[in-house]
């Protein structure tokens, strides 16, 4: 959505025997997380394995041409400095130990010259690097608690953040997790995301108790799809039913919206909505939307909607 501010096993394709696209063991060795293989290499999107995430065997990526390059690294802000090579010593002939000496006198010229030391380029990656996206969830998290809406639900690891990008129109109050999936959007001051989100409902769709679930999350679907998505475009509905969650009655309308509008990456998202009423004034309700540039997250929120508890 615009914002302000299935895994594959055992299968081999392509040339030399690479792995199939899929889920595959973290090859960084973190305990309990998976790792999105393209094809070609490792991406930087790891979830923790679990249902709706079909792992292969691990495996040993074949050498690639250029290394990998992240976009924005969701796991740090910075890359460790190559270790220089160790020469081995060796005596220095007379050519040597001249060539030595007019460096010295050159670099003793240069800094004379200069007084003091250069100011740091400001192309230099340390001073160009780019602002982290959001505040990362503190070690250890495994679900985010919204004690204003009165349910948890889980956190989906790395690359996701804490929601830090301030009022969602649908409710009083904002707690998730979401990450920036395009920088610039064509004609607006905002960008595009991935995000799982929970608040209350606002009293402007119709909340009359339970028996208007199914009313007020068909509104809210309409609403959502026309305020946050490029038009004109399409929408299939995936779900629309009454559902039960940890005991409370609750409305699931899922869909996919596509669109061919010049200037987005996305071409189409999915997007989920589940209102449940948690026996307070105002039902909980919890947004999930990841557009198809990330459709390998899709799972997640099929994940997400099976794993909510009501506080």
């Amino acid at each position: 959505m615009s914002g302000p501010g299935p895994g594959v096993a055992g299968r081999l394709t392509g040339q030399g025997g690479a792995p199939a696209p899929g889920w595959y063991p973290d090859p960084d060795g973190a305990p309990g997380l998976v790792r999105w293989w393209n094809g070609l290499t490792w991406s930087d999107v790891t979830t923790p394995a679990g249902p709706g995430v079909s792992v292969g065997r691990g495996f040993e990526a074949p050498p690639a041409e250029l290394p990998r390059q992240a976009p924005v690294s969701w796991d740090s802000w910075g890359s460790p400095q190559p270790s220089r090579p160790r020469r081995s010593p060796r005596l220095i002939g007379l050519g040597g130990f001249l060539l030595v000496l007019v460096l010295v006198l050159a670099g003793l010229l240069v800094n004379a010259a200069g007084g003091t030391d250069p100011e740091p380029d400001d192309e230099s990656p340390a001073a160009a690097a780019a602002p982290a996206p959001g505040q990362e969830f503190p070690p250890g998290t495994v679900r985010i608690i919204d004690e204003a809406a009165g349910i948890s639900y889980p956190f989906l690891g790395d690359g996701w953040f804490e929601w830090d990008r301030g009022v969602q129109l649908e409710t009083t109050e904002v707690a998730g997790q979401y990450f920036v999936t395009q920088e610039e959007l064509p004609g607006e001051n905002g960008v595009f995301i991935a995000q799982c989100t929970s608040g209350p409902l606002v009293p402007a769709y119709g909340w009359a108790g339970p028996e208007s679930l199914q009313s007020t999350a068909t509104a809210l679907a309409d609403s959502v799809r026309t305020r946050y998505y490029p038009e004109p475009n399409e929408r299939v509905v995936r779900r629309d039913e009454a559902v039960t969650v940890d005991g409370a009655a609750a409305w699931v309308v899922e869909f996919d919206l596509t669109w061919d509008v010049p200037g987005y990456d996305s071409s189409g998202e999915r997007a989920a909505l589940l209102l449940i009423d948690v026996g307070r004034p105002a039902p909980a309700l919890l947004y999930l939307s990841i557009p198809n540039t990330h459709a390998e997250l899709y799972g997640a929120i099929d994940r997400v909607l099976a794993d909510v508890q009501v506080l």
